[in-house]
Formats: structure tokens, C-alpha cells, sequence
């Protein structure tokens, strides 16, 4: 059977699979007696007809394109890693730790040191599991999965016992500095003379996390190290043969995407909240699996999907909001975008390429 091009792959077949998914939840809307068209109108203008609704997308998008990034260079390694939420949980620690540790004189310096602080306690949460792996072959699935309790009870602790401040009853650190404060997406569009949305939490770290689609980019296609990683992925043996460390590998796959995954805390611990909260994470590192199955791992396909699951949180907020739909059936339409272009996506793609082929 003649295989789809790139592009095709990355685009048309999830698209195609978004069509049906969303044509089954227009379904499901009519069976509880709602209108799917006021239903999708209410979402599109909640999430994408202001500044105000944008600002909140792509807010959740830079969540989602972080740890979307971090599964899909895991699974270009042949791994599946499902700790993207604890190495998202840890990241936000090193950002609390590096923003409340010095008086930063202005975010442009605090900024780096945040993400350096995110990306080291991610990485390094993440590579426990890689060496059992590597070294005792303990399957990683189990053990990322377990790293996200482990690491929800550690924060829990911490935040409890040694970073509340005194006389606190909330389970949070100390508000950052004001001098580490990220400028919003509003505060870069006044710098430009554009009146661009307020009171949103969007903010420099999108900018950061299409930069990371770019890096990933290279990183796994214009450099030796990404050959390598492809290679393991597609075939331990034959890596072997090639002289390909795996145990060199999966550590260094795996502490990528841990690094990645710990990036997301800047956009949510210092750049929305400003200070550590104790559900920061807000489910985020699953969603990332989602979306890098529809981003069919490729970090332009993963920016697109990203976006996508930033409209369907903002649209689904509002569509409970102003609408008697429950909020519920956004999980709804969620999975259902998950079952068609993951576990389904062979019933797009055959047709697809059989119609390709005979073209």
C-alpha cells in the first residue's frame, strides 16, 4: 500500500479524523436535545472571537506544546513516557526555588535561571525511571506513571512543610518578586502599539514554547544525536550493530523530555500564577499525550494540535458557562478527538492512502 506523503500525514489524516470527531459530538449534542450549531458557535467566539478568548487559548496551548514535545521525543526513542505530569510538577519546584532564591533585578535575567531551574529538576525527575529502565529493565510506563503520585506527595510536602510562608493556611510558596513578573502577550502588543486583550494570562512563554518546536526540530532531524534516537526508536538491534548506546540513549531521550516537560512551569508557575500552587499542573502532562499522538510526534503537527486543545479548554469553559451544555461533554469531544485520530487512526489513514495510491 503506497504510504501518504509528510504533510499528508501530519495534516490531512488528523484533520479528516478532527471532522469525524467533531461530526460524532454534533451527534451526541442532538441526543440530549441541545443544537450542535450554537453549541460550536458559543466555543469558537468564547475561544477565538477576542483577545480576551485567545489570550486563554493559547495560554493552555503553551502547556499542552510543552509536554506534547516532551512524549514525542521520548517516543521518537521508542519510549512511552507518561511522567510528563510529575516532571511538569518538579519543574515548577526549580522555578519556585530559582525566582524566591535571589533578588532578580528584571525578568529578562530572572527568566533564563527559571527555565534552567524548570529544565534540570524535570530532567532529573525524569531520569530515575530511565535508568531503571536502562540498567534493570524496569518497563518505563510503570514507573513514569508512578513518579507522578510520588511527585504530587513530594511537592504536597514541601509546600506544607518548608515553602509556606508563616501564618499561610494555603498549601502555596511566597508570592515571586515583582522584578520576575513575565510580561504578558497584552504588554508586547501595547510595546508594538496594538491594543491586544487584558486581564489574560498568555504570556512571553508561547513565544518560548515555539522556540522548543523549532529546537525539537533540529534536535531530532538535523543532528546526529536525533539520528540516533530515531534509529533506537525504529530498532534496538540494529542500533546495537551501529554501535548505538542504548542505555546512553534512553537516558539522554528521557531526560529531554523530562527537561521539556519541566519547561511548562514557567508558563503556569511563573508566569500565570506567580507563585507554587499545589495542582499547578492541572492534568496538563496527559493531555500532552494527546496531543502528540494527533501532532503524530512532529513538532509543527504538535503546535497545531496544541492549539487545538487550548480552543477546546477555553470553548468548553465557556460553552458551560453561557450555555445549559455540561461541562462534562467537553471531556466528551475531548476523547472522542483522542479516539479518532489515536486508536482510530487507521480507519482515516487506509482509505487515505489507498485513494493516494491509485492518484
Amino acid at each position: 500500500m503506497t504510504r501518504l506523503p509528510r504533510w499528508a500525514d501530519i495534516v490531512l489524516t488528523p484533520l479528516l479524523s478532527l471532522v469525524l470527531a467533531f461530526a460524532i459530538s454534533a451527534l451526541v449534542i442532538l441526543a440530549i436535545g441541545e443544537n450542535p450549531w450554537t453549541a460550536l458557535r458559543t466555543m469558537v467566539t468564547g475561544a477565538l472571537g477576542s483577545s480576551y478568548g485567545w489570550g486563554f487559548t493559547l495560554y493552555y496551548a503553551t502547556n499542552f506544546i510543552f509536554t506534547a514535545l516532551a512524549v514525542a521525543v521520548a517516543s521518537h526513542a521508542g519510549l512511552f513516557n507518561i511522567g510528563a505530569e510529575g516532571q511538569a510538577t518538579l519543574g515548577g519546584l526549580g522555578v519556585a526555588l530559582v525566582a524566591l532564591a535571589l533578588p532578580w533585578p528584571h525578568w529578562g535575567v530572572a527568566l533564563p535561571a527559571a527555565m534552567i531551574g524548570a529544565a534540570l529538576f524535570g530532567a532529573a525527575w525524569a531520569f530515575i525511571p530511565a535508568i531503571l529502565q536502562a540498567k534493570r529493565g524496569s518497563h518505563i510506563v510503570i514507573t513514569t506513571i508512578m513518579f507522578n503520585f510520588i511527585a504530587a506527595a513530594l511537592l504536597n510536602y514541601v509546600l506544607v512543610n518548608l515553602m509556606r510562608p508563616a501564618g499561610s493556611m494555603d498549601p502555596a510558596s511566597a508570592r515571586f518578586p515583582d522584578s520576575t513578573r513575565l510580561p504578558k502577550l497584552t504588554d508586547l502588543a501595547a510595546g508594538v502599539g496594538v491594543e491586544w486583550g487584558k486581564n489574560t494570562p498568555a504570556n512571553i512563554t508561547f513565544l518560548i514554547a515555539v522556540a522548543a518546536c523549532v529546537v525539537v526540530w533540529l534536535l531530532i532531524w538535523r543532528t546526529r544525536l536525533g539520528y540516533e534516537i530515531r534509529s533506537f526508536g525504529r530498532s534496538e538491534r540494529a542500533a546495537r550493530y551501529a554501535g548505538i548506546s542504548p542505555v546512553r540513549i534512553t537516558v539522554v531521550a528521557m531526560m529531554i523530555s523530562g527537561a521539556l516537560a519541566g519547561l511548562m512551569a514557567v508558563n503556569n508557575v511563573m508566569g500565570e500564577a506567580e507563585r507554587l500552587l499545589l495542582n499547578s499542573v492541572e492534568g496538563a502532562g496527559f493531555i500532552g499525550i494527546a496531543v502528540a499522538l494527533m501532532g503524530r510526534n512532529h513538532p509543527f503537527g504538535i503546535l497545531l494540535a496544541a492549539l487545538l486543545f487550548g480552543f477546546l479548554y477555553q470553548g468548553g469553559g465557556e460553552l458551560a458557562l453561557w450555555t445549559s451544555i455540561p461541562r462534562e461533554l467537553i471531556t466528551v469531544i475531548q476523547a472522542l478527538v483522542i479516539l479518532f485520530t489515536g486508536s482510530l487512526d487507521n480507519m482515516v489513514r487506509m482509505p487515505l492512502e489507498r485513494l493516494w495510491g491509485r492518484r
